[in-house]
């Protein structure tokens, strides 16, 4: 038997760190370790609740948009402020953009070189891409001169050394199974990708004033104002803007990331008999289509159990508790007993090995990650869980598009549940959304066109209106999954604050009963061809989108530089 250690797991945002037992050839137990310490809840302690969502925000600086909607919901809900219809459309319009650049972000640029070999794209032959990519979709730059001028680019940074983030991948590996010519394909998209995020973010630009970090989210409603008659405003020459810039988007997801998507997951269909995890999955739902309390959602709300889709559970909040047995904090009774976040506590207590974390005690606390549990259960959250929800809820689109996915790679329902159902379900909730943006831009067309430019409740801005003592919670499904924040007010400011992320969810450690996390539970069983070179372990990882900063944060109160990481 052999414990392998990975850390840091790159291609990610923030520190995680891995541990396994490996034994014939499989991974056989698994441990996952956040090695950063989280405070932004201590530091919202006695802070206007308005200014929340913009410390939030600054959790992460991938998951841009997430943390400010989901604060801005929690006080919200506290206060009882509600947003007018353009500011509710605006928000979906933001959050979406949002989702849509990060799922294809992540598959070239974080997952892809899982599956694809940049090095063996050197021995391709331009043509034969050139054919493959004409085959699978009629996107213009599929030509054999085009393949060739990427083959020579990326010659000439392998002659001067140049591959960066490449250059210590695990290239020649052989759980590789992409021909050279699909590899050189891999390597063109990932650079045009680049490109595509780039100017598909501007959406952001054009509703928020800028990316990361937008600048246009207000607790009762949105600060961009919207007036056709404006031209300050969002007005009718943004309306054709957004329409461009989401056309766009859309014609790349459908011709471009959809057909890559297929053709090198179906090089390895072997994918859809690992990574099965705990098999069960929350969704918190997302997009309201509607205005008040409990608006109908595009995405709906719901619980799955036991990889059974015959049964939706509704979400019940009130069944969430956070562990800390194997995490450093404190909690009462030694953390053996979960707390709802509504009740929860940031009580560091570091008891680990100093860095680099050369051997972590796993029978004791081992992570910065709480455990959170639903009902007692560790739940997977994500695209994956949302697109099971929405599939076995009959949502018609979902449905469609799952449906056809499958029959393409000739596999059935039950390969869902796996790795290569993660991948494949992060891709149909992108084309979901690509497709869906429109709707939302022809609603805020509409509004301007009747004449409703509302895009903020004022009537509870000033404390004086405020309950003494008021609580609220918001949800959000960011790219990575469900997303809560619980706020506690009193007096007008607030006096605690929690935070339970979609990587805490994933990422966290065994509980109060030592059940695995997703994580963990994902990787039993995991063949793994190279010790040295534990790639296979990596595409499970890297399959749910690990978003470490949004569940840690490192703080050095002397500003020294605590490590640098230089590898893939």
């Amino acid at each position: 038997m052999t414990h392998l250690v990975i850390d840091p797991v790159t291609r990610i945002e923030g520190h995680l760190r891995v541990e396994a037992k490996v034994e014939d050839g499989k991974v056989v137990d698994a441990w996952s370790s956040s090695t950063m310490f989280r405070g932004i809840e201590l530091i919202l302690k006695g802070r206007d609740p308005r200014d929340a969502w913009v410390i939030t925000q600054r959790i992460c600086g991938v998951c841009t948009t997430v943390h400010a909607i989901a604060s801005i919901r929690a006080v919200e809900d506290a206060i009882g402020a509600v947003p007018p219809p353009n500011a509710r459309v605006l928000r979906n319009l933001v959050i979406a953009s949002q989702c849509v650049q990060d799922h294809v972000v992540h598959f070239y640029h974080l997952h892809a070189l899982d599956w694809v070999d940049v090095v063996s794209a050197l021995s391709a032959d331009p043509a034969g891409t050139s054919a493959l990519a004409q085959s699978i979709s009629d996107w213009h730059l599929s030509s054999q001169s085009y393949f060739a001028s990427v083959k020579k680019r990326l010659k000439g940074f392998v002659d001067r050394g140049q591959l960066g983030p490449f250059g210590n991948a695990y290239w020649g590996h052989p759980a590789y199974k992409l021909p050279p010519e699909a590899n050189l394909m891999a390597v063109a998209h990932y650079l045009e990708a680049l490109d595509w995020q780039r100017e598909f973010i501007k959406i952001h630009a054009v509703l928020g004033g800028k990316n990361p970090h937008l600048q246009s989210f207000l607790v009762g409603g949105m600060a961009t104002p919207v007036d056709p008659n404006e031209q300050a405003s969002l007005n009718l020459g943004t309306i054709a803007e957004l329409r461009s810039l989401v056309a766009k988007a859309r014609d790349f997801v459908k011709r471009v990331y959809i057909p890559d998507l297929l053709a090198v997951a179906s090089f390895y269909k072997d994918w859809a008999g690992y990574g099965g995890g705990v098999g069960n999955y929350m969704v918190y739902g997302e997009y309201p289509e509607n205005d008040g309390p409990d608006p109908e959602l595009f995405l709906p709300a719901g619980i799955i159990r036991n990889r059974d889709l015959t049964k939706i559970e509704k979400v019940d909040p009130s069944k969430i508790t956070e562990f800390v047995k194997h995490s450093w904090y404190d909690y009462p009774d030694e953390g053996d007993q979960g707390l709802h976040p509504s009740k929860g506590l940031t009580s560091p207590n570091y008891t680990g090995p100093k860095p680099p974390y050369e051997r972590l005690d796993l029978d004791k606390k081992y992570s910065w990650l709480k455990s959170p549990r639903y009902d007692g259960e560790p739940m997977e959250v994500g695209p994956l869980s949302r697109m099971l929800v929405a599939y076995a809820s009959g949502h018609q689109q979902v449905k469609e598009l799952v449906d056809g996915v499958l029959a393409k790679l000739g596999v059935g329902a039950e390969a869902l549940f796996s790795t290569l159902g993660r991948v494949a379900a992060r891709g149909v909730e992108t084309l979901l959304l690509a497709n869906k943006l429109d709707h939302w831009v022809d609603a805020l067309a509409q509004n301007m066109k009747s004449g409703d430019l509302r895009i903020h409740d004022n009537s509870k801005w000033d404390p004086s209106t405020w309950p003494a003592d008021a609580t609220g919670a918001g949800f959000h499904e960011a790219p990575r999954g469900a997303l809560g924040h619980w706020v506690h007010i009193v007096d007008g400011v607030i006096a605690n604050y929690q935070c339970v992320v979609p990587s805490t969810w994933n990422a966290g450690p065994r509980d109060g009963d030592e059940k695995r996390g997703p994580y963990e539970e994902s990787l039993i069983g995991t063949p793994v061809a190279d010790l040295e070179q534990p790639i296979e372990l990596l595409r499970t990882l890297h399959s749910f989108d690990p978003c470490m900063a949004c569940g840690v944060h490192v703080l050095d109160a002397e500003g020294k530089e605590v490590t640098r990481v230089r590898v893939v």
